[in-house]
């Protein structure tokens, strides 16, 4: 199987070895939701072009500490190599039972799978935003081996960008 692009939640299909055996990517990259407390949809456009009022949920960038989130804590608690489980059992103790550490757990479980599955010369590109960034590090050098990480690329934002002004006015 190559160049196949599955849509949606990854871990199902990421934990079915006759999809995804051991060490056979190359290159992941994950642009994950962010923890942004809002639901994303898809957006039609009627003929004219104008918007629809039909859409449809893409996704709900929502976390929250409820069953599932236990339920996936306990499972890498139990299941995960021992440096993940202290590592997501010391966050836990860290932040508690909260939306981040929701967030937290779900990336956990699918970046444990996401290893097993790049190849040893692969590499990983993980985007995400500066609230969770911190404690994605800590998870990913748990995962992946402190010394495995080789840079950090940081979105520069500024005023200019949003008024889409290309540079800064000159300075005397």
């Amino acid at each position: 199987m190559k160049n196949r692009l599955y849509y949606g939640d990854n871990l199902e299909i990421l934990r079915n070895r006759e999809y995804f055996p051991d060490e056979c990517v190359d290159l992941i990259y994950l642009d994950p939701p962010f923890n942004s407390n809002r639901d994303h949809n898809v957006l039609f456009k009627s003929e004219s072009g104008v918007d629809s009022e039909a859409q449809i949920t893409a996704f709900e960038d929502t976390w929250h500490w409820g069953e599932t989130a236990e339920d996936t804590y306990r499972d890498l608690i139990t299941f995960a190599p021992e440096k993940v489980s202290t590592a997501i059992e010391a966050l836990l103790n860290l932040i508690d039972r909260n939306q981040m550490m929701a967030y937290l757990v779900m990336m956990t479980a699918r970046l444990v799978e996401l290893h097993r599955v790049l190849k040893p010369t692969g590499s990983v590109y993980l985007h995400c935003d500066p609230t969770a960034s911190h404690y994605l590090k800590i998870v990913l050098d748990a995962i992946f081996g402190p010394l495995n990480f080789r840079n950090e690329i940081i979105w520069q934002r500024s005023a200019f960008q949003r008024t889409g002004k290309s540079s800064p006015p000159h300075q005397s």
